[in-house]
């Protein structure tokens, strides 16, 4: 058997690395291929994070780097098909909803190889984000989707995806934070940026929605009214980093990236965290911290039943009202992990692959 996995985002590595351990040792006879597109191609978006997950070296390199939606993801299928030509593999696998898990599910699917689907069924029903058209469109492409939640299985159903096709295993991302929760929580990050563990809001803001356009300013505006209050650090993605120019916010601590493991003691140990991302709605899930999340929608509504996550809106003016929040609120005590976010997402993910029939991909 011949196994490609294809991945390019920062969220994507976390995902997949897990995936990749539990095949290679559920299969070790196969013939195991990991692609990196470049979609993210800082080091502090990308290098760092196949280091400090143990990844396997990338087989192949794209460097798609950075440019609209329909060039990222013509570029990777432009890439992809020489390597498919080349491997041809049994079985393509693609986590999340980026441009380049669209642009690899077209290829394979138009190679005629069969995709699996990491993180399926996941829908913030609004036609206006990329991600959701990544999502719905790689959903109906796949020949297995892998589901964290119920939610997912109800919108794949909804959209006539056949159950034959569904398989629920939990969490994978979930599977890297439990394996690194002994080092991240060794790292001290609070502490070596002179903030009190407990006692500080964590940001992280990169979608198109906020930072391309006027909300950013306000946002900012906002942040440093909070750190009146509360001790504020961003590390800021690059994206929001070129659109906030060079101007000051008084008390917000705008840091670089950081690594993976730092991110996650940074975020296990905060007060809270503002976010638009959608893995830290999860991660804040797992841990049990207070999530605000700075969209009109979340496809992940697991996290707001959980009672951790916070929904306020696409409304930089109610960033104000965290502390406020927090103080009415607290910590959520007694926040329960969702069904399978267990550690051994992936292990399900291996199985399922092994327990499939591969060998007569032509008649398919």
């Amino acid at each position: 058997m011949r196994l490609l996995y294809v991945v390019g985002t920062r969220p994507n590595f976390v995902k997949m690395a897990p995936v990749i351990a539990a095949l290679r040792r559920r299969l070790p006879e196969a013939a195991h291929s990991l692609v990196h597109t470049g979609q993210h191609y800082d080091r502090l978006m990308s290098e760092v994070f196949i280091d400090e997950l143990a990844m396997p070296p990338p087989d192949h390199f794209l460097g798609i780097g950075s440019g609209t939606h329909s060039e990222q993801v013509a570029g990777v299928m432009r890439s992809l098909a020489p390597i498919l030509a080349s491997e041809v593999p049994d079985l393509v696998l693609v986590p999340g909803d980026v441009n380049s898990t669209l642009g690899a599910a077209l290829c394979a699917v138009k190679a005629g190889i069969p995709v699996a689907h990491i993180e399926s069924g996941l829908r913030s029903f609004d036609p206006t984000m990329p991600e959701e058209t990544n999502r719905i469109v790689t959903d109906h492409l796949a020949e297995l989707c892998f589901l964290h939640s119920d939610e997912a299985a109800e919108n794949l159903r909804s959209e006539g995806v056949e159950l034959t096709r569904l398989r629920f295993v939990g969490n994978t991302m979930i599977d890297t934070l439990v394996a690194l929760q002994e080092r991240f929580s060794a790292r001290r990050a609070a502490a070596a940026l002179g903030l009190d563990p407990g006692e500080y809001l964590l940001v992280t803001l990169h979608r198109p929605a906020l930072v391309d356009g006027p909300l950013l300013a306000p946002a900012m505006d906002a942040l440093a009214e909070v750190a009146r209050l509360l001790p504020v650090v961003f590390p800021v993605h690059p994206r929001t980093r070129k659109m906030l120019g060079p101007v000051e916010h008084p008390g917000v601590l705008v840091i670089d990236p950081v690594g993976y493991l730092d991110f996650l003691s940074l975020e296990s140990t905060a007060a809270a965290v503002l976010t638009d991302s959608g893995g830290i709605q999860e991660e804040t899930t797992f841990l049990g911290i207070p999530c605000f999340t700075l969209r009109e929608n979340t496809e992940r509504p697991v996290t707001v039943r959980a009672g951790t996550n916070t929904v306020l809106g696409l409304d930089p003016a109610r960033i104000a009202e965290i502390p406020q929040l927090l103080e009415a609120s607290g910590r959520p005590t007694d926040a329960q992990s969702p069904p399978a976010w267990d550690g051994h997402a992936a292990d399900r993910v291996a199985e399922a692959v092994a327990a499939a029939d591969w060998t007569n991909r032509e008649a398919r």
